[in-house]
Parts: structure tokens; sequence; C-alpha cells
């Protein structure tokens, strides 16, 4: 008998063996998978769904981008789409670095919104366990930005929450951000 399940036998009394539904819950959440784009900040390792993952390329020069939140640095023209880029070093207390052209975004969507982080570089697309992976780990801080931690054999692994990643504050500085560089860039030099 698993630990697990003899925890269970405990927790319900001795006398009481697991229900059915429970035992197949677990059995199922063991062998599901979860596709995971692991990246490195520094000498950490993070990881984002790779469902949310559209494409990561080099890094290339980033625009300015006035108005907007400290976590974003600017702006690159993704496939003709204004693409904000945010440094994730900022949600977990990490010091910032220049931009290297060694460095990737990863060119993400977080609901209906677009966004490329800027990370040191991309490592792999791993498949996890669902069972290794505890979700909404509060114990962690900055816990907001966390959406789970794995405990793989190789350590842990950071699982960002890309829905979390701006505030609404944040995201409408962006929006407002954005529609005046695109008004300022039609507008044009005046005669």
């Amino acid at each position: 008998m698993s630990s697990s399940a003899r925890r269970t036998r405990i927790e319900r009394g001795a006398d009481q063996a697991p229900e059915r539904g429970e035992i197949e819950r677990r059995s199922a959440a063991a062998t599901e998978l979860q596709a995971l784009l692991v990246f490195a900040l520094g000498p950490h390792r993070f990881a984002l769904p790779a469902a949310s993952v559209r494409e990561i390329v080099r890094a290339v020069a980033i625009s300015a981008l006035p108005g907007a939140p400290e976590v974003v640095e600017g702006v690159v023209n993704y496939r003709g789409r204004i693409v904000p880029v945010a440094d994730p070093r900022c949600r977990f207390g990490l010091d910032r670095v220049p931009l290297q052209p060694d460095q990737h975004f990863v060119v993400a969507v977080a609901g209906s919104r677009w966004v490329a982080l800027r990370v040191d570089r991309a490592l792999e697309l791993r498949q996890v366990l669902m069972d290794t992976v505890e979700w909404n780990p509060g114990s962690i801080a900055p816990s907001r930005y966390v959406a789970g931690v794995a405990r793989l054999p190789d350590g842990l692994l950071v699982i960002h929450d890309l829905e979390q990643f701006l505030s609404l504050d944040e995201a409408a500085r962006v929006d407002r951000a954005i529609s005046a560089l695109a008004v300022s860039r039609t507008a044009g030099p005046e005669s």
C-alpha cells in the first residue's frame, strides 16, 4: 500500500478503505502529463505551460514604451503585431540584466494579450507528470506569479502564471501606452 493510500486510510479511519473514485483520480493524475517550456533566468529555472507559448525567438532591440509599468521594458514588432516585452526577473525579485543578443523572447499568449518574456535562454520542452506539481503553492513568494512548483529528479521547477503576470492596472497602462504609441506613429511629424 502506498504512503498516500495509507495516509488516506488513517485520515478516514483504519476500517474504511479509499473510495473507488478517489483511487481512479489518483491513478489518472499519476499518468497525466503537462507540457512545459523550461527557461533560464540566470542560474534559476522557470517554466510556462507550453500551450500558451507561440514561438521562441532571438532577442532583438526593444523600442521604448513611455507610460508602461516597470515590468514592461518596451515593445517589439512581432510579425506585424506590437507586442510588449516583459522582464520576469522583476516579478521574482532577481536583478535586472542588460539585453544581450544571445537571450530569447518567449512569445506567449495570456488570455487575449500577447507578450514577449525576455529570458536568458529557452532550455527545453518538458513533459511533467501532473502528480509531481504542487499547484498554487502559497508558501512561495511572490506566489501571485507562481502557478505551481514541479518536484523533479533534477530539482524544483517554478511554473510561471502568465495570466497573473500583469495586474489589471498594469494591463490598462500597457494598453494606454500602446494606443498612444500607435497614435503618435500614425500622426507622423507635423509640417
